[in-house]
């Protein structure tokens, strides 16, 4: 008799609050300040913080029974992230293999929303994840083979369709081009890049298989760069190729190899403001740097747990601000990095 009197309190008084549910993520800060430089011995990039999830905060009518009972409140951890996307509002997107969804922030509203679906159909791999210029947002499941788009809040609008008005037999990664409106997707399994227009129609597609300049040998992710350049990532061929936003390659680079500058597993790519490429090797646990020569610069992270070290990572973004998000995914963590922008 006293629980039910204390719990009806309790709810009683959450309701004449008012109160809403507020979410905020779950960060990690070094205790040592960690920081890489370049050949010349000038710091290009310093380590932020890492995200780990996110956490219920606020105490609502609806929650109060929860914390009642169990004295805590919900946690949204991180599983097997892959991708990661953000729009200029700072709306923040994780596609998490790990747990089959994707993990969407607000932070302006510190609203969390958790995506397991696309109308009734359950996410089976999201793999991928770009915001438009109004904030939807687009998401490719490699194993359901198709491309869904959300609204800004995180519902459910549509299925984007092909120039066969089928599904995408494997899309993977993702990018946007605010400038034309066009959504660039991988389709790794037919070896080309899908441009399509933001209602989801068939634009024009580039690519084949094969290891001639302009092909694709199993491509994976995706990066458009500030000035419209389109960097893929070639698997396979072990090599990042650029192309212009029509799909007329422009530069390739890369190698296999166990070398500085070489690449094993390559997956992910970003470009920051001053054109630096950003490769992600799942199997080197690390990120290399190049020039807009294709050249090297220097290597961030290696195998391990700290920070500023990686386990089997995918998937990287560069934000407005010029700091580098990394899916460190065996880790289970998102690290977030401060690129000091300078010459090169």
């Amino acid at each position: 008799m006293k629980l039910r009197t204390l719990l009806t309190c309790c709810m009683l008084a959450a309701l004449a609050s008012g109160c809403a549910t507020t979410w905020n993520m779950r960060t990690e800060v070094s205790p040592a300040p960690i920081a890489w430089s370049d050949s010349g011995g000038h710091i290009r990039i310093r380590h932020l913080m890492t995200v780990r999830g996110f956490a219920e905060g606020g105490v609502t009518a609806s929650n109060v029974l929860r914390y009642a009972l169990f004295g805590r409140s919900r946690d949204a951890d991180l599983v097997r992230p892959v991708a990661v996307a953000m729009d200029r509002e700072g709306r923040l997107a994780i596609a998490d293999t790990g747990c089959r969804c994707v993990h969407l922030y607000l932070p302006a509203e510190k609203r969390y929303v958790k995506l397991v679906t696309a109308g009734e159909r359950p996410f089976l791999s999201p793999v991928s994840v770009a915001f438009d210029a109004e904030s939807r947002m687009f998401i490719s499941d490699s194993a359901g083979g198709f491309i869904s788009l959300f609204d800004r809040d995180g519902v459910f609008l549509s299925f984007l369709t092909t120039a066969a008005s089928t599904e995408r037999s494997r899309p993977t990664g993702l990018a946007y081009l605010a400038g034309t409106g066009t959504l660039y997707g991988v389709d790794t399994r037919s070896h080309e890049i899908v441009a399509l227009a933001a209602d989801g129609n068939h634009l024009f597609s580039f690519g084949s298989r094969g290891a001639e300049a302009g092909k694709f040998n199993f491509p994976t992710h995706i990066a458009v760069a500030q000035d419209g350049k389109i960097y893929v990532t070639d698997a396979m061929n072990f090599r990042i190729q650029v192309f212009d936003r029509s799909g007329s390659l422009l530069a390739s680079f890369g190698k296999h190899g166990n070398g500085s500058g070489d690449l094993s597993m390559p997956k992910g790519v970003a470009v920051d403001s001053s054109g630096v490429i950003y490769v992600v090797d799942a199997l080197f646990d690390n990120v290399q740097l190049f020039n807009l020569k294709g050249e090297f610069l220097f290597t961030l992270g290696g195998r391990g747990a700290a920070p500023g070290e990686f386990w089997l990572p995918s998937g990287a973004l560069i934000d407005g601000k010029d700091r580098l998000y990394v899916c460190d995914t065996y880790n289970q963590r998102v690290q977030i990095f401060q690129i000091e922008v300078g010459e090169r």
